[in-house]
């Protein structure tokens, strides 16, 4: 009988629970909406605005970039330098040996092209003889009239939006006038950063705090570390398909073998659509100096080097040194490259690797602050 009463009496107890008012779990999950919908506006208009200001100031934005990545690819070389010379001399020297090896590199390239010139020219009036006979020839069927007619009709159309090409050149010289402007002012920066770099996060920790100057230190150097880290392998990833590349034209016979593997070490900084870009150039110069045949040969050839890229190396030295995903790293490219073009779809993998680095560093700073709470009594 006490336990049938006690049982009664539990089950008394659960009886007379109160019942959930459905009225006030709503009211708690729109009240719950409504103040993450307040925070996600906050943090896209705070987007918003940094974004507007990073395009007015980004004259001034990108030389710093630039720079900061030209001083981690110097600062191997700096670094024992200012063991021996004082950092200003350090500093210059490096650049100094820098700015005359890519020279070196360009008047080499600049030799190479130039003394192939003259039969690349033969070989593309070849090549276009050629695709004249195909279209004249089955299954096109083109005479001669048509043809004619043709070439006329672009030529009328060339002829007619000869101001907007002239208005296009004038900007391409103005483009380049900038870009220039904007070299110099890299080189000068970068300058600054091998001169007084060590001295930075002294600095930092003098104007603030003692908790936010260790944050700063550390992200500071995480964010050095991956970009060192990113330069270094997209270099070991660019120069293995150049070589590969490189060989396989030269095997092929195709000319310009050199030039096309130099750029395609260029285009490398510049995933997905860098190496993409390269390899249409590579095969639309073996289709007009050697034929369609050698040009699917170089296609392969493209296709089976990038294959072994994507699959192998990028991530072998990618993945350990960013760890992204490649469809960040896509979404990246393709959103840098249509908001601030080529330069854009150059920094969007570093910048992409800086934010996911300071990501990651506060969802440890977040995961140690909660084992603390609940640690203290």
């Amino acid at each position: 009988m006490g336990d049938e009463q006690a049982a009664g009496g539990s089950g008394d107890d659960s009886g007379s629970s109160r019942p959930v008012d459905p009225v006030t779990v709503t009211e708690s999950a729109v009240a719950w909406a409504a103040r993450w919908s307040l925070r996600l506006l906050l943090i896209s208009a705070a987007l918003v605005l940094a974004f507007f200001v990073v395009g007015r100031l980004w004259t001034a934005i990108l030389p710093a970039c630039l720079a900061l990545i030209l001083a981690t690819v110097l600062w191997p070389l700096a670094r024992p330098l200012r063991r021996v010379l004082p950092p200003a001399a350090a500093a210059g020297l490096a650049i100094l040996v820098g700015v005359t090896a890519l020279a070196a590199i360009g008047a080499t390239l600049g030799t190479l092209v130039a003394a192939q010139t003259s039969d690349l020219a033969d070989a593309v009036v070849g090549g276009l003889e050629d695709l004249q006979d195909w279209t004249t020839g089955p299954p096109l069927n083109l005479g001669d009239d048509q043809l004619g007619a043709l070439i006329d009709r672009t030529t009328n159309q060339v002829q007619d939006h000869a101001q907007d090409i002239a208005a296009l050149t004038l900007s391409g010289v103005t483009t380049a006038g900038s870009l220039s402007v904007t070299a110099v002012l890299a080189i000068v920066v970068c300058f600054f950063f091998l001169k007084d770099g060590p001295a930075y996060l002294p600095w930092l920790s003098r104007w603030l705090p003692e908790r936010a100057s260790r944050h700063a230190a550390e992200v500071s150097t995480r964010v050095w570390s991956v970009l060192g880290g990113f330069i270094r392998a997209q270099a070991a990833v660019g120069l293995a398909d150049a070589v590969g590349i490189g060989l396989g034209l030269a095997v092929l016979g195709v000319p310009l073998a050199i030039p096309l593997a130099v750029l395609t070490f260029v285009g490398a900084f510049i995933p997905i659509i860098g190496a993409v870009v390269a390899g249409i150039l590579a095969v639309l110069v073996a289709l007009v100096t050697s034929g369609p045949t050698t040009a699917l040969l170089v296609v392969a050839l493209v296709i089976v080097i990038q294959q072994l890229e994507s699959s192998v190396l990028s991530p072998m030295l990618m993945g350990r040194t960013l760890r992204l995903h490649p469809a960040l790293v896509i979404l990246a490219v393709t959103s840098g490259s249509s908001l601030f073009g080529v330069v854009g779809a150059f920094l969007a993998v570093p910048v992409l690797a800086v934010a996911t680095t300071l990501a990651r560093y506060c969802r440890e700073c977040v995961h140690d602050e909660a084992e603390t709470r609940v640690r203290t009594p």
